[in-house]
């Protein structure tokens, strides 16, 4: 699949570092894709298509060249490596370059190859699905369904010795539904994929989730607007992770902390969340959607625990944040292709759970929100500062979810509110997504248990 020995590989890494350069990389993929989408009960589309190309990486100091191409011929990828390699104008260098296998301890198995999956069969699914979600109301006005597979095979060889392979496979669904009545319109979302093959949908059913999603923006169209103001609220670990990744995840990526743009710079061994929180990025968990063996700079996958008991205990680094601060690449450098260099990037980041129910935590307040699915929302990593949709709520009324509310959001700082949890659940959620930072987007997913923050601005409908 890969069409580069070795050997070549070691000639690339050699010319890239011909006038001096303190480090290069080959970062070498190979992608087939399908997707299949069935909206307003019509076949919309249906692609597959195969992607492959090479990127060369050279680094001098805090300066990188970094060139890519598609044509894999040998006097195309010297040229290429000679094109980098003038980030140093000092004399030639003459380098040895000896590569040895790098190995990986995640255990990523793959049941059922897509690829072994038939169109029609991939077809029938959605079919399925489509046909479960329309049939709950009259109400539903739109159902949309994506299936989409993707097989990366990648190869990276680094001047440090390092060459390392992976054959990742993604398998993913997602399902949109839009309910109306009257002037009120409401949407219905689930998705779910990750590091999985077509047994993806043996152990989840797809259209379990239609009709779920279905449910939801019928359930909604009934719910009264919310109103504003300062109250307690209950995450709910359905809500997946999206507050913990944008709350404070990227802040702790390593180039926003030393370019001086996350609220989190400098604070390492101090307290940054209360003593019963613990974050944590780990992309060695099976099936998950931001697992893989090696990150694309070939360092083998690893569990990073970001935040211990409140206190601040590590970045997530890439190879030359890493350098930059003498320390070790935490396996965060990843990158959406070949035409892109790798950038810190999170993988499955998460809270772990605690020790109370999630009954115990709805059952603590006796008024206040209950946020069961989390929407969109924005973050500033400078000041922690985000707002964050609700796209399912309850209100809590003595300790008991009460009537169901559309328009909600939550207001703060992302330091402050994880210093303000008093409650962390023993349950735990996984929500995915494409995340996007410098304009490319990489597979993620993260997580959450039920928690309770005392107090947080609630914005409302006017």
């Amino acid at each position: 699949m890969i069409p580069v020995s070795e050997e070549l590989l070691s000639k690339i890494i050699k010319k890239s570092l011909s006038r001096g350069g303190d480090y290069a990389d080959v970062f070498i993929e190979h992608t087939a894709s399908s997707s299949v989408q069935i909206e307003d009960n019509k076949l919309e589309k249906l692609v597959s298509g195969i992607d492959a190309g090479i990127g060369i990486r050279a680094v001098l100091g805090d300066k990188t060249a970094y060139a890519y191409s598609n044509d894999f011929s040998e006097g195309s990828l010297l040229d290429l490596a000679d094109t980098v390699s003038k980030v140093s104008a000092s004399e030639n260098k003459d380098a040895a370059i000896d590569l040895r296998k790098s190995i990986s301890d995640a255990d990523l198995r793959i049941k059922l190859n897509p690829q072994g999956i038939s169109i029609d069969k991939k077809i029938s699914l959605l079919k399925t699905a489509n046909k479960a979600a329309w049939n709950i109301s009259p109400k539903i006005k739109q159902v949309s369904l994506i299936y989409r597979d993707t097989i990366q095979d990648v190869c990276i060889a680094a001047s440090n010795g390092t060459i390392a392979r992976d054959n990742r496979i993604y398998t993913l669904a997602v399902i949109q539904v839009v309910a109306t009545d009257g002037d009120v319109l409401q949407t219905g979302y689930e998705p779910v994929g990750g590091f999985i093959g077509f047994e993806l949908f043996d152990e989840v059913s797809l259209e379990g989730l239609a009709v779920k999603a279905a449910e939801k923006a019928v359930r909604m169209l009934s719910a009264r607007k919310a109103s504003g103001g300062r109250m307690p609220v209950v995450i709910s670990s359905e809500a997946g992770g999206t507050m913990i990744h944008e709350a404070i995840g990227h802040g702790l990526e390593a180039d926003l902390i030393q370019q001086g743009l996350s609220v989190y710079a400098d604070k390492i061994g101090k307290s940054v969340a209360s003593p019963i929180i613990t974050v944590v990025d780990d992309s060695t968990i099976s099936q998950k959607r931001g697992s893989f063996r090696f990150d694309d700079e070939g360092v083998p996958s690893q569990k990073t625990v970001l935040v211990e008991n409140g206190v601040l205990k590590n970045y997530m680094y890439d190879m030359i944040t890493s350098r930059k601060d003498r320390t070790h690449s935490t396996g965060n450098g990843r990158r959406e292709s070949y035409r892109h260099r790798p950038i810190p990037r999170m993988t499955n980041t998460f809270i772990a759970p605690g020790n109370s129910s999630p009954h115990e935590i709805i059952r603590s307040v006796d008024k206040g929100l209950f946020v069961k699915k989390m929407g969109g929302g924005q973050v500033n990593t400078a000041t922690g500062e985000f707002l964050f949709e609700v796209s399912e709520g309850y209100t809590i009324e003595k300790g008991n979810l009460a009537e169901p509310l559309r328009g909600a959001t939550l207001i703060g700082n992302g330091p402050d509110v994880l210093m303000s949890i008093d409650m962390v659940g023993n349950d735990l959620g996984f929500s995915i997504g494409t995340c996007g930072k410098d304009m490319q987007g990489v597979p993620v997913s993260d997580a959450m248990p039920t928690v309770r923050i005392p107090e947080i601005v609630v914005g409302g409908i006017v």
